[in-house]
């Protein structure tokens, strides 16, 4: 299905490591005439690392979407019954925020848009990122492709020799995936092999 004229909320969590994959799936969304809607988490908001400034990364998004990011819990809530999406993205996904949406837990705006979204019975497109999916998380992971309203971006391991456990979608099939979970449909195959640099790892 067409994202064009979409209501399409685009959750961002800590992954800082993956933003400059997920930029331009920001401005994809958007060139296809979806209506973007940013919300970012805590972390997103408030941590510098060595990918960029927290501040750097508020902006670009505020500006690939033409829209002030939502940076907090009661912000997020309307998203639900008075301002609902048709569909929620979120990408990149922690582990820290697969665990927590998969346990129910909400305390970050993304997981309220989330929440909200799932109220509507709406699809939620997730691109995870995560260095313990193969690991401790992996129980989190499948409850969340065995739930309702949940699809994936395709994933695989970015580096299977060296992060064994890591898994990390191919944010290049993000639209894709997006007009897949309108029809309430997973893109197929959801499980992919990735190409690794090995400087990169």
């Amino acid at each position: 299905m067409d994202v064009k004229g979409k209501r399409i909320g685009f959750g961002v969590t800590g992954s800082h490591c993956t933003y400059e994959e997920i930029f331009p799936q920001i401005k994809k969304l958007v060139d296809a005439g979806a209506d973007v809607v940013p919300i970012i988490s805590n972390t997103v908001k408030f941590v510098d690392t060595k990918f960029g400034k927290a501040v750097d990364h508020v902006n670009q998004i505020e500006e690939l979407t033409g829209k002030k990011v939502i940076s907090t819990i009661p912000e997020a809530e309307p998203l639900g019954p008075k301002m609902p999406l048709d569909c929620m993205v979120i990408a990149p996904l922690t582990g820290n925020s697969m665990s927590k949406l998969a346990n129910a837990l909400t305390d970050t705006p993304v997981l309220m848009a989330a929440k909200a979204t799932m109220r509507n019975q709406n699809p939620i497109v997730l691109g995870i990122s995560t260095n313990d999916a193969l690991g401790l998380n992996g129980v989190n992971l499948m409850r969340l492709m065995a739930a309702q309203f949940f699809y994936f971006i395709p994933y695989g391991q970015d580096h299977p020799f060296k992060k064994p456990n890591s898994l990390v979608s191919d944010m290049d099939q993000l639209l894709e995936t997006v007009e897949s979970a309108l029809e309430r449909k997973q893109l197929q195959p959801v499980l992919i092999q990735r190409m690794f640099k090995e400087n990169e790892a």
